[in-house]
Order: C-alpha cells, then sequence, then structure tokens
C-alpha cells in the first residue's frame, strides 16, 4: 500500500499576485527572476504602468512571455544575472523559486545587487504538517506547497522561516516586510507563524544592521 498523501492549502497564483502587487510602486522598474510565462510581469506592466523585465531559463516558459510581450533574458540563476548593471532595478521578484537554485546565497545576493529591494516567497519546511508527516511516518513529505516525491522533486533546498532570517543575517540584508501566508491567506503578525504558515512573503534590502523582522 502507497503512503498516505497530506496536501497543504496551496496559495492560489492570484493570491501571490496580488500580494507582490501590493508591494510594487506604480511606474517603477521590476526584473522577476524565474518569470514562468510572464504572467505576473504582464499585470505588472499594464496595471501598474511599470517596465518589466523577464529572466528565464526554461524555452517553453520564455516562448509564453514573448506571446505576452514582455521582455525576457535566458539564464541559469545558479550563474547569477552578470548581464545585469548593479542597481538596474527598483524590485527584483524571486517567487517559489529560492529552493529550486543551487545557490540561494548567491541568487539573494544577485537581487540585491540589481534591485533597491528584492520581493520573495518561499516555502516553509516548519510547517505543522510537514512535522505531521515526518513524525508519524518518517517519510519525507508531499504537500500541496512541496507536492513532489522525493526523487522528482525540483526543490533542493528545505527552509523554515528561522531558516531564512538565519541566511538574510549572513548577507547583512534586512527584512523590512514578513508576512505570512496561513490557509491561502496573507496574514500579517499571525502567531506562530513558522508552525502555522505554508509559505512566507518577505520585502528584503540592503543593509549595514543586523536583520530584524517586521
Amino acid at each position: 500500500m502507497g503512503k498516505k498523501q497530506i496536501f497543504l492549502p496551496d496559495p492560489s497564483a492570484a493570491v501571490l499576485d496580488e500580494l507582490i502587487m501590493r508591494h510594487i510602486e506604480r511606474g517603477s522598474s521590476v526584473v522577476d527572476l524565474g518569470c514562468g510565462d510572464g504572467r505576473l510581469l504582464c499585470l505588472l506592466r499594464d496595471q501598474h504602468a511599470c517596465s518589466v523585465q523577464g529572466v528565464e531559463l526554461d524555452i517553453t516558459a520564455i516562448v509564453g512571455t514573448i506571446t505576452r510581450g514582455v521582455p525576457v533574458l535566458r539564464a541559469n540563476l545558479d550563474d547569477g544575472v552578470v548581464g545585469i548593471p548593479d542597481n538596474s532595478f527598483d524590485y527584483a521578484v524571486l517567487s517559489q523559486t529560492l529552493q529550486q537554485v543551487r545557490h540561494p546565497k548567491l541568487v539573494l545576493a544577485e537581487m540585491l545587487r540589481i534591485a533597491r529591494r528584492a520581493l520573495v516567497v518561499v516555502p516553509n519546511f516548519g510547517h505543522w504538517r510537514i512535522r505531521q508527516q515526518i513524525l508519524l511516518h518518517g517519510r519525507a513529505p508531499v504537500t500541496q506547497s512541496l507536492p513532489y516525491e522525493w526523487y522528482n522533486t525540483p526543490n533542493l533546498h528545505f527552509m523554515s522561516m528561522h531558516d531564512f532570517r538565519d541566511l538574510t543575517q549572513k548577507l547583512d540584508v534586512r527584512i523590512a516586510r514578513e508576512i505570512p501566508i496561513i490557509d491561502g491567506q496573507a496574514r500579517e503578525h499571525a502567531w506562530a507563524a513558522n508552525v502555522r504558515a505554508e509559505s512566507l512573503f518577505y520585502v528584503l534590502e540592503r543593509a549595514s544592521t543586523s536583520v530584524a523582522s517586521a
């Protein structure tokens, strides 16, 4: 008998798009790293009058981005974005991608090299259902936020809220906003967020002082 799978509510694309757009000023310049088919950039261009640029590796996704009329650069994020000069954008976006790159520390550093602020969405491996699966079944968890078996997952790294905070401290990055996503909704100032949040949304800034969450 196969193992029983427990699925977490996964925030819809629309919820994430709205959350990201809410933290980007109208008319800003935005680069989306791992932009997929360019859906978010298209919304930012058409609804927020933003100047947009996509970065993507997958050819099929690149074709989708071009079809939307969004400019896109083909690049592997693990090599950095060396073709983009320092301080080229107001915002760099990385949504549900950090756990899939080989060098998360490099990617975050690159985001804040090319942009004034970084907006990052990551799954939370500290969620209580994930802990429950590991404790009760002793197996790699499969959830709606992490929906792959261990042998075919594109996810290379698994982090909790505390792990992400630790990484920002190592990079001398300030967390300007930290918003847990619980039951598919953004919940600011939620209690026990590292246990309850399926995903986490961050606004990051370069800083010379220690990190403090909002």
